[in-house]
Formats: C-alpha cells, sequence, structure tokens
C-alpha cells in the first residue's frame, strides 16, 4: 500500500517535461497593407539577358498591429526574380509577415494595393450608368448585385459543400434569370417571353454540352486554375460538372442581351403597324436577328479567347510541346474552350428564332384579341 501511495505521489507532483515540438506558439503569417516611404537603395542585376531591379525599401504599415509601424523590406539578393516589380515612394503595397518557430519576423512584399483604382473605376461606371440609362440603369445596377450574391453566395458555396455543380448551376441561372429579367424589364408580356426564351435556349446548351463533353471525353481537370481545386477541404469537387456549369453561366450574360433585344424588335415594328402579316413580322424581326447573331457569336468567342490568350500565344510561338495545330486542338484545355464557344454559339443562335417567333405570336395574338 505505501509503494502505491508513493506511485501515486510522483505521478501528479512529479513535472513533467514535453519536447518543445508539440508545443507550437508560433505566430501566423500576416497579410497587411503599407505604403513605400522610401527607396533606400536599388541594384540593377542581369538575370539571363533581362535586367532585373533589386531594391532595398523602408515601409510603413496601415492596418492592423503594423499600423504606424517602419518596416523594412530587403529585396537585394542572390536569388533573382523576374516578376520583381519596381516600387517608387507613396505605392501602397501588400506584405507578407512571415514568422518562424522564434516569432522573428520576416516581411516580404507580395504586390501592389490595387483596390484602390478599382474602387475609381467602379465609381465611375456606377455614375455613367446612371446617368446615360437613370431608371434603367438603376434597374440594371440592382440585378448586377443580385446576381453577384447568387453566384458568390449560393452557387460558389454550394459548390465548395460538395453539391452537384451543375445542378446548382441550373437552379442559380434560373434565379438569375428572374432577377435579371423582372428587374430591369418590369413584370410584363416582354419580361415573360424573355424569360421562357432564356431557359429553352439554356437547356438546349445544356444538353449539347453534356453530349460533346462525353464525346470529347473532357474532365474538366486542366490548367493551372483547377488543380488547387483537386481537394478542397474534405469534399471532392466534380469537375465535369464545374465545365458545364461554367458553359451554362458563361452563355446566361449574352442570352439576356440577345434575346430581350429581339423581343423589343419584334414590338417595335408591331408597334409601327398593327395590321402587318405574322409572316412579314417575323422577317422583318428576324434580319435584326441575323446581324445580332453575328456580332453576339464574336463576343463570345473573343471573350474566351481573350481568357486564353496567354495559352494560345505559347502555342503559336512554339514554346510548347504540340507539333501542330491537330495537337494544340486535341489538347485538353484548348478543346475544352472550343466546346464552350460552340456550345454557347449554338444556344444564341437558337434564341434568335424561337424569341422571334414567340414574341410574333404573342403580340399578334394580343392584338387580335383586342
Amino acid at each position: 500500500m505505501k509503494k502505491i501511495i508513493i506511485v501515486i505521489f510522483l505521478f501528479l507532483f512529479t513535472p513533467f517535461f514535453v519536447d518543445a515540438q508539440d508545443i507550437d506558439n508560433t505566430k501566423e503569417d500576416v497579410i497587411f497593407k503599407a505604403r513605400v516611404i522610401q527607396v533606400l537603395e536599388e541594384r540593377e542585376v542581369d538575370g539571363e539577358g533581362d535586367i532585373i531591379l533589386q531594391q532595398k525599401l523602408e515601409l510603413t504599415g496601415l492596418e492592423g498591429e503594423f499600423k504606424n509601424k517602419k518596416i523594412f523590406f530587403n529585396g537585394i539578393g542572390d536569388l533573382l526574380v523576374k516578376a520583381n516589380k519596381n516600387y517608387n515612394e507613396g505605392d501602397e503595397v501588400l506584405v507578407l509577415a512571415v514568422y518562424d518557430h522564434e516569432n522573428n519576423v520576416s516581411y516580404y512584399i507580395t504586390d501592389y494595393v490595387r483596390t484602390n483604382a478599382l474602387l475609381i473605376l467602379f465609381v465611375l461606371f456606377v455614375i455613367l450608368l446612371l446617368v446615360v440609362s437613370r431608371i434603367k440603369g438603376l434597374r440594371s445596377l440592382l440585378s448586377l448585385v443580385i446576381t453577384f450574391c447568387v453566384i458568390i453566395y449560393y452557387i460558389i458555396p454550394k459548390i465548395i459543400s460538395g453539391s452537384n455543380p451543375l445542378f446548382v448551376a441550373i437552379l442559380g441561372s434560373i434565379m438569375i434569370i428572374f432577377a435579371v429579367i423582372y428587374i430591369t424589364e418590369g413584370f410584363n408580356e416582354k419580361a415573360h417571353i424573355a424569360v421562357f426564351s432564356i431557359f429553352v435556349s439554356l437547356v438546349s446548351v445544356l444538353f449539347l454540352s453534356q453530349i460533346f463533353v462525353g464525346l470529347a471525353h473532357l474532365t474538366g481537370i486542366s490548367g493551372e486554375d483547377v488543380l488547387p481545386l483537386i481537394s478542397l477541404g474534405n469534399n471532392v469537387v466534380n469537375f465535369k460538372g464545374l465545365l458545364l456549369a461554367g458553359i451554362l453561366i458563361g452563355t446566361l450574360g449574352v442570352l439576356d442581351d440577345v434575346v430581350v433585344s429581339q423581343i423589343a424588335t419584334v414590338k417595335e415594328i408591331i408597334d409601327t403597324d398593327p395590321y402587318q402579316h405574322a409572316g412579314e413580322v417575323f422577317r422583318k424581326s428576324y434580319r435584326v436577328g441575323v446581324s445580332h447573331i453575328s456580332s453576339m457569336v464574336n463576343t463570345l468567342f473573343l471573350a474566351y479567347a481573350g481568357v486564353s490568350f496567354p495559352l494560345l500565344i505559347l502555342f503559336i510561338s512554339g514554346g510548347s510541346a504540340f507539333p501542330s495545330w491537330w495537337h494544340i486542338v486535341n489538347n485538353e484545355v484548348v478543346a475544352a474552350e472550343i466546346v464552350r464557344t460552340l456550345a454557347g454559339s449554338i444556344g444564341i443562335i437558337m434564341s434568335v428564332p424561337l424569341s422571334t417567333a414567340l414574341a410574333v405570336w404573342w403580340y399578334k395574338f394580343r392584338n387580335t384579341n383586342k
């Protein structure tokens, strides 16, 4: 019994030493805004034919625990980074504070602060939109905000949580259609026709996309922007569904413009002469729609080409491993953009006769039954 008491005493009161590695009191890295106060030193270095400017800077913190704190960044050294940016006095930058296991801090400038310039551009956009379009512009701005909220607070969180991206995109697209059309156009006949036409066109885009994504054996896992999503938290993203969802969302914005414009054209032509034959109204409206199709298809192609421009330059310059155009087209990154562009373009092409026919039928039917 005496031995047991001694063992218990030693267990309770003898200090235990824990390896320092098991207790991690290291501070987390922090990114904060700072302003360049002074360029202390500059050095030009030859980096394989390119002149690289290295700088030693004095900065002052602008937020958080670093506010009004003097910070020194030493970018002069043997490590050559071709993407180095040149900073001047007064520039606002983002600084990364990195802590080691002893909580000693090192500072690295990661990039410029761009939010101020973006805010000015956004304010200019809003002012011009309201001055030129007035109430209509205000409505379109409200619909833009709702579209943004649907994508940021519904579509993306649902995809992150593991939901089927395609199903989420369909529901999100329906929300966006109703918000954009009924807010900008009002709750009227024109809006009803537009919603139905856009919905049918989106269904056709979805159907075609699914078929040709399957036929082309596209996985949706292509490009550097997708690689970080391969494992996101405890959920696995359905990349093929994500590709189809992107096609759907990308086509939606163009369909809105084409369909609403086409319905408005039909109404204006009928209003000029309510007694015109339906076939004549359709032909006149369709001629306008054909011109719209050409411009919108080009818009869609140029939008996707602009996103893929660096990749296209790499292929055409001969810097890639592909020996011919057929090999380039066969690459999944390029093939995915081709399917995206052509499927969206087919949806736009189909939307013109569909929306025109529906609008002619509705307005002529309404006028006949007055």
